[in-house]
């Protein structure tokens, strides 16, 4: 393995399929960076929203996360969603503008990556999404949007991926399964 471990970053959207493509990405590199064979050692899996994006709590959290990160170095970790994230819940929950540049320095000297999961501007698609969703989270009824707002949601990602120094790579995760938008990323970061 490389100096440093893989550090990769899988922002987008609410309903974009991050989730699934991760878990795809994730049990190829703990698989092949697995030491023990009695945990799952091989490679480290944050899901870093809980609920704390676009409120005080995003940018002392995610400080820390960079620390954790920082201890980690060495080994390979994915984080599902991350200060994008809070960049663009921040700005459409009350249309606050937060900078991120100190904690982009850190994470380029970590050598991390971001992946951008995307999926076809069509409300349908968004409304088969949300379908799926509700089956397996009810919960989710409380924060549900219209298709109409992932869409929107999904343009301010797209605006802002423009803005990173991070390397990064925008996948189309429209059709779920998708062996093509993985065996993509596993071969930008050098596993295939």
């Amino acid at each position: 393995m490389k100096k440093n471990g893989h550090h990769i970053i899988f922002e987008g959207a609410e309903l974009v399929g991050k989730s699934y493509v991760m878990s795809q990405v994730y049990d190829i590199v703990e698989a092949k960076y697995n030491a023990t064979g009695n945990i799952l050692d091989g490679c480290h899996w944050f899901n870093s929203d809980i609920g704390i994006f676009g409120t005080r709590f995003g940018k002392p959290c995610i400080e820390k996360y960079v620390e954790m990160l920082e201890i980690l170095k060495e080994k390979n970790v994915l984080f599902e969603k991350f200060h994008i994230s809070d960049i663009v819940y921040n700005r459409l929950r009350g249309n606050i503008a937060i900078s991120y540049k100190s904690v982009e320095k850190k994470l380029l000297r970590l050598e991390a990556k971001i992946i951008l999961c995307t999926i076809k501007e069509d409300e349908s698609v968004f409304q088969k999404r949300i379908q799926d969703r509700l089956r397996l989270y009810p919960h989710y009824t409380r924060i549900l949007k219209s298709p109409g707002w992932y869409i929107g949601q999904q343009r301010k990602y797209i605006n802002e991926i423009k803005k990173t120094k991070l390397p990064h790579l925008i996948v189309d995760m429209t059709e779920i399964p998708n062996e093509k938008s993985s065996k993509d990323i596993l071969r930008w970061i050098g596993e295939i």
